[in-house]
């Protein structure tokens, strides 16, 4: 027998329990379904700068910006970019007041998670398709052959939801962009070159249409993407159980590059992580379908060259939330005036990302991103 939930959410990232917190602070209580095991189930990892006009708006929905002002990584705003022989080309050192503070993930995460009442997330539970009963109900399945029932279904299950086929049949599209993450950890005792080469915050590299992407951690380690241009299938061509192996695949595409630069990879610690980077289709949206709707990566998932990915989910999260509590006993109004607001919202963003793809990892990446930084409002 399956049980009713008049909310339920699907999915524990950003967005889904932004939602969560906007509707339990204006008393309407909704239930969050998630995959993971547990919240401890796995590393959340890497770090978010969370802007001021959406990100933190969607914080201070939640009653939250005061405990997000207290895990600000203090110099997590610096930025250095470099060419493929070391030259740096632009440095900013974090003097604060750009609107963008970085916090780690895993940080936000619990910060959300500490916010709602117990037993509202319902761990393990993993969706394996949802379909429509009529009147704006749905049901939910669940790998264990479990189901619920629900007035408003939610799916903030992201980028493979399992909800999105209710509304739309869009499927996300590699962008030609592969990334292979590493990590090294305690960098200025143990990694002095590499944390020399990127910095106290954001560092990028560019060259010949690849390049790094590097964070300085919280923790004091660093987090690195290689990202380059690559055939889908390319990832598949190497053995990423032996991280010896997988180093020296990778490092081919950087040969003649400065040896500071490849220790980023040739120096990490434990396993090397690969990943593609998939898109929904810029300007993705759906017809109205009573009962159901989608946010974050579900509703627009976009390539992480914009910065967005994050602060979106988690302002769609809290105009949903705020949607419903705003059309009391009415779901359809609710979710036609957050839909009407969120698309053209979420188009802007995607062809920004897009495009910045496209200049990144085009021939001249480089210059026309030295260019970019040097004519940004308070550049020097």
């Amino acid at each position: 027998m399956s049980t009713h939930f008049p909310v339920a959410i699907i999915g524990a990232g950003l967005g889904g329990l932004t939602a969560a917190r906007v509707l339990h602070v204006n008393g309407i209580e909704a239930a969050v379904f998630d995959l993971e095991a547990s919240a401890a189930a796995r590393t959340q990892g890497g770090m978010l700068d969370i802007h001021e006009e959406n990100g933190q708006e969607a914080l201070r929905a939640a009653g939250l910006h005061d405990g997000f002002s207290k895990i600000i990584h203090e110099g997590g705003e610096a930025m250095r970019l470099v060419g493929p022989d070391g030259t740096v080309h632009v440095a900013e050192e974090d003097q604060g007041g750009r609107g963008r503070p970085e916090v780690d993930r895993g940080d936000l995460r619990d910060l959300l998670l500490d916010s709602l009442p117990p037993g509202m997330i319902r761990w393990g539970h993993k969706a394996v398709g949802a379909r429509p009963l009529g009147g704006g109900r749905h049901e939910v399945t669940f790998t264990d052959g479990s189901t619920i029932t629900t007035d408003l279904l939610v799916g903030a299950d992201g980028a493979w939801s399992r909800i999105r086929p209710l509304l739309s049949d869009a499927r996300p599209r590699y962008t030609g962009i592969s990334f292979v993450e590493t990590d090294l950890w305690d960098a200025k005792v143990r990694h002095p070159r590499s944390a020399a080469v990127v910095g106290g915050g954001f560092f990028i590299c560019l060259g010949d249409r690849r390049g790094f992407l590097a964070h300085r951690e919280t923790d004091g380690s660093l987090h690195v993407y290689t990202a380059l241009r690559a055939d889908e299938g390319w990832l598949d061509t190497i053995d990423f159980s032996d991280s010896a192996a997988a180093k020296e695949a990778v490092l081919t595409c950087f040969e003649g590059w400065d040896e500071g630069l490849r220790g980023l990879v040739a120096d990490a610690d434990g396993v090397l992580v690969p990943r593609r980077i998939h898109a929904l289709p810029v300007g993705h949206r759906w017809e109205r379908v009573p009962g159901v709707t989608l946010l974050g990566d579900a509703a627009h998932l976009m390539s992480p060259f914009a910065g967005e990915g994050a602060n979106l989910a988690m302002l769609d999260g809290a105009e949903l939330g705020l949607a419903v509590a705003a059309h009391p006993g009415d779901i359809e109004a609710a979710l036609a005036a957050y839909e009407e607001a969120l698309f053209p919202r979420s188009e802007a963003c995607a062809g920004e990302s897009a495009h910045n793809l496209e200049v990144m990892f085009g021939e001249d990446g480089l210059q026309r991103m030295t260019e970019f930084f040097s004519n940004a409002p308070g550049s020097e």
